[in-house]
């Protein structure tokens, strides 16, 4: 089983800690088994803090040592001053030259900084400490506007709910967008936003509003195997093109298109995973017409061919 390992530093965030947790324990393969062992370890019994709420202590039955022996370690955020404890650093740094997968949450950013492991790499943190980041670190490539940044063994995500993201995407690489998907389901949020996405939407109050986008962006959903339009999407909005495009980039972060994309590749991971059509069936039931446009796109945003992605996912 592979094992997770959440690193409590002192300090930690409450909500960041509890959400590689709660993302990877709800995990399971296709028979109901748990599909990560995630442990929580600290040292002895730490601070974690909740906002402006009182400072708690926690502690666990596991040590920072034990991070050693999981396959994934994960950072949560805590204060981006604050240096950590040097073993904390030699420790992630050590996890790191053994080949595991190193990851952080919000300001777990700043530990990984301080351990090493950013140097050269493009990594983001929440966008109130990006300029920090970058100029404590100038050797890093902080982009500030994304959720999230998988460099491949290294992974960094913003600000507090981009760690469910960041979480996911690891959920879908491990074991597949149906998995994914399904654990996205029991929490109750969509299954996926793109690491590209904006950090920076813009929510409204949550009374009626009639921009609201919803049903626009469900009627897309249903209609993902139809060669759709701006036209057609700015028709079923009843707005002109341009004010769905502000309206769209404002509720989700990204573009008509670019969103529709994401929803077809996600239902061809989905097909792929689960089903025998030929690649000629799932381009035309997501909407790419022709297998080429399809490979194409995949090839592109996936970074591996459809065929590949699935031999790999019945290995």
């Amino acid at each position: 089983m592979h094992v997770i390992a959440v690193l409590a530093l002192d300090g930690v965030s409450a909500f960041d800690l509890a959400i590689p947790c709660q993302v990877f324990t709800l995990a399971t393969h296709a028979d109901g088994s748990p599909a990560y062992d995630v442990r929580v370890c600290a040292d002895r019994a730490v601070a974690a803090s909740a906002g402006p709420a009182q400072p708690f202590t926690l502690s666990s039955p596991y040590r920072w040592d034990d991070a050693l022996e999981a396959d994934t370690v994960i950072v949560p955020g805590g204060p981006a001053e604050v240096a950590p404890h040097p073993r904390a650093l030699r420790l992630l740094k050590d996890a790191a030259d053994a080949g595991k997968r190193i990851a952080s949450i919000c300001t777990g950013a700043f530990v990984l900084a301080r351990a090493g492991l950013l140097d050269g790499r493009r990594v983001t943190t929440h966008w109130r400490f990006a300029d920090a980041l970058a100029g404590e670190f100038p050797g890093t490539q902080v982009d500030p506007s994304v959720l999230f940044v998988d460099d491949g063994q290294v992974l960094t995500s913003a600000g507090i709910a981009a760690g469910l993201d960041l979480c996911l995407h690891m959920v879908r690489r491990d074991h597949g967008a149906a998995v994914a998907a399904d654990v996205a389901r029991m929490m109750v949020m969509a299954p996926q936003r793109t690491g590209g996405q904006a950090q920076f939407i813009e929510y409204r109050a949550p009374e009626y509003d009639s921009a609201d986008l919803g049903a626009t962006m469900q009627w897309m959903r249903d209609k993902l195997a139809e060669p759709l339009t701006v036209a057609d999407i700015a028709a079923h909005a009843m707005m002109s093109k341009r004010s769905l495009a502000r309206h769209f980039r404002a509720q989700t972060g990204t573009t008509p298109l670019r969103w529709l994309l994401d929803h077809r590749l996600q239902r061809a991971r989905e097909l792929l995973e689960s089903t025998e059509l030929p690649m000629r069936r799932v381009a035309e039931a997501t909407g790419f017409g022709s297998v080429e446009t399809f490979r194409h796109h995949f090839a592109r945003h996936v970074g591996t061919t459809p065929s590949a992605y699935r031999t790999a996912f019945r290995m």
